[in-house]
């Protein structure tokens, strides 16, 4: 046994004395691809109630699009934010997913009825979602004034002018690393929570807990679905948000199936 395994034990362990954890399955670093698969899945078996939810980030994503598009500054930031909260907006796609695995058909009424039945546990994590987000909007704020005065340069010529240019080279490394330390932080204590939340009406704590065992003793599946999430939401972003009425509701589903194979709770050990 390595010093990280028994590193990763000895959290567990202690973790273990404060929070009513399940077990974590560890998983092959490719298994986020049969996550999709089963993702896909659900998707086409509740296909109207599904892409509901794809149309409506569609056109909060146009929305934000419409406030910030003519500022770098502000467009950055809010796509970012969105990246920190999509896993709250992708509830209702848990609870389809919950009762698709029940057998339970589902219209859109009844996909949130997760919202009713958690929404005191979903409701502060969605609370420190959002100042979590109001915190990185401030401090990219707060890099752009120092970087330009206060003045950046509209959003056609931002990346060109600044991220292909070499010409702020302190900036990129700053406000790149900041938003992956962010984003890194979010998906640690956000992977599998909100499903959980969702699954066993616990609390957040609790919930951030088992989210970050399960993220650190899968490393590099967890890896691998990060890169997936990000690659396939700029992909939505990159066909003009037409993309996110597909790629939201499948990564949400996807979600789902992540949290209930990496979990593993006592009258579900069978």
């Amino acid at each position: 046994m390595d010093s990280t395994t028994r590193a990763s034990g000895g959290l567990e362990r202690e973790l273990g004395k404060h929070f009513a954890l399940p077990g974590i399955r560890r998983v092959a670093a490719l298994r986020p691809l049969a996550w999709l698969a089963m993702g896909m899945q659900d998707l086409r078996s509740n296909p109207a109630e599904s892409l509901a939810y794809g149309v409506l980030v569609a056109i909060l994503g146009a929305l934000v699009w419409a406030y910030a598009g003519d500022d770098p500054q502000r467009f950055t930031a809010s796509i970012t934010s969105f990246f920190l909260i999509a896993p709250l907006l992708a509830a209702g796609l848990y609870e389809i997913s919950r009762r698709q695995e029940l057998g339970q058909s589902t219209s859109f009424g009844e996909s949130l009825q997760g919202w009713r039945r958690s929404g005191g546990a979903l409701a502060p994590f969605g609370l420190e979602l959002f100042l979590f987000a109001i915190f990185w909007e401030r401090l990219s704020a707060i890099l752009f004034a120092l970087s330009y005065g206060g003045h950046p340069p509209n959003l056609e010529a931002f990346f060109s002018d600044v991220f292909l240019s070499g010409a702020y080279p302190l900036f990129v490394a700053a406000y790149v690393g900041v938003g992956a330390i962010f984003a890194a932080i979010v998906f640690v204590v956000t992977a599998v929570a909100i499903p959980m939340l969702l699954d066993r009406n616990g609390d957040i704590y609790t919930a951030m807990a088992t989210s970050f065992l399960a993220v650190t003793r899968n490393i590099p599946a967890m890896l691998v679905w990060a890169l997936l999430i990000v690659a396939l939401t700029a992909l939505g972003f990159a066909t003009l948000l037409v993309g996110l009425v597909i790629v939201f509701p499948l990564l949400g589903h996807a979600t789902w199936h992540a949290y209930r194979e990496m979990t593993l709770w006592p009258e579900r050990a069978a």
